[in-house]
């Protein structure tokens, strides 16, 4: 074999180290054709805008295609949108009951609602939702869909990105997936109320970025073993269930043999391929179904106020499947 021949492969190999991954063929983002809505593609690897709608207006069959949309395209959005707080909690019901927020007791008179907030003046190294995470997976029941409405929006930063955790599983080979099936993964919030103790040293509340935080740590702490690979319950599709911020062991294996594992799921799900971004405005809502998806919000607005409203649903025990 020539030297340049050598050069090449080696230079090829080194290229694609450096992608991680450059993916064709299995990316559908495609928009389906509705009656009632039009779904506007905001990546290749998922994530859509819904666009026309006035979601407190939505009868059933409106209602229908939206909900079509959120499973196809894992997370959309909805600009200017003009609703109130109760507006905010009869959408979420739609989808069914409120999920457990194990981090706030909700506003005055809307214990369901969660303001989500980082002061102009504050400056603190995590916010909240600051690492790549699916929403409280520490509980036996995490929320299925999270929905986020935009309040008090900075001119530029803050941004959210997703990051679509049934592509990377289809991209794992069969070989890898076959091992990961049977495993159940460890979600505990450890890390994460170890930082707020920190960061609150010192203080009368403890807070996670300006938000206050009203904490059982225990069960928090105690956390959940889930599948690894876990089934959604409408599509059938499976998704990888594997984060930064919760993922912390998996069940029969020491920390030195699961560690490796789960980092390199973590980069293999979170690399730009499978990956999209959203520039907030006001009054935009985002919804994203946690059961597919894990999300990253940006903590690069110093300076800037930030303020959103967040509700969740509860979802099922996760489940793996049928061998």
């Amino acid at each position: 074999m020539s030297t340049g021949c050598v050069k090449k492969r080696k230079l090829s190999r080194e290229g694609e180290a450096a992608m991680k991954l450059h993916p064709a063929g299995a990316f559908d983002n495609s928009a389906k054709k509705y009656d009632h809505i039009s779904a506007l593609p905001l990546a290749s690897a998922m994530g859509a805008e819904i666009a026309g709608v006035q979601v407190r207006n939505i009868d059933d069959r409106t209602f229908a295609e939206i909900e079509d949309a959120l499973f196809r395209h894992g997370m959309i959005f909805f600009r200017a949108q003009d609703m109130d707080l109760s507006d905010l909690e009869r959408f979420t019901q739609r989808f069914g009951e409120f999920g457990t927020d194990a981090y706030t007791k909700g506003l005055p008179g809307h214990p369901h609602v969660q303001q989500v907030v980082k002061e102009a003046d504050q400056k603190t190294k995590l916010i909240f939702g600051g690492d790549w995470h699916t929403d409280s997976p520490f509980l036996e029941r995490p929320p299925s869909i999270s929905l986020l409405l935009g309040v008090d929006i900075p001119p530029y930063g803050g941004d959210t990105m997703w990051a679509n955790t049934r592509l990377a599983f289809h991209y794992l080979s069969d070989t890898m997936k076959a091992m990961l099936r049977p495993l159940r993964v460890y979600m505990t919030a450890r890390d994460v109320i170890g930082f707020i103790a920190e960061q609150s040293a010192g203080h009368a509340e403890k807070t996670l970025g300006s938000s206050v935080v009203n904490l059982d740590e225990k069960p928090m702490i105690e956390g959940w073993h889930h599948p690894l690979v876990r089934v959604h319950p409408a599509t059938g599709e499976e998704a990888l269930y594997v984060d930064q911020t919760y993922a912390l062991g998996i069940e029969g294996l020491s920390e030195r043999e699961a560690e490796p594992l789960l980092a390199f799921l973590r980069e293999h799900i979170t690399q730009p391929a499978f990956t999209c971004r959203l520039r907030w405005q006001k009054n935009t809502l985002t919804l994203w179904d946690n059961r597919i998806c894990l999300h990253h919000a940006f903590n690069d607005h110093d300076g800037f106020r930030r303020e959103m409203v967040r509700t969740t649903v509860r979802g099922e025990v996760p489940a793996a499947r049928q061998r």
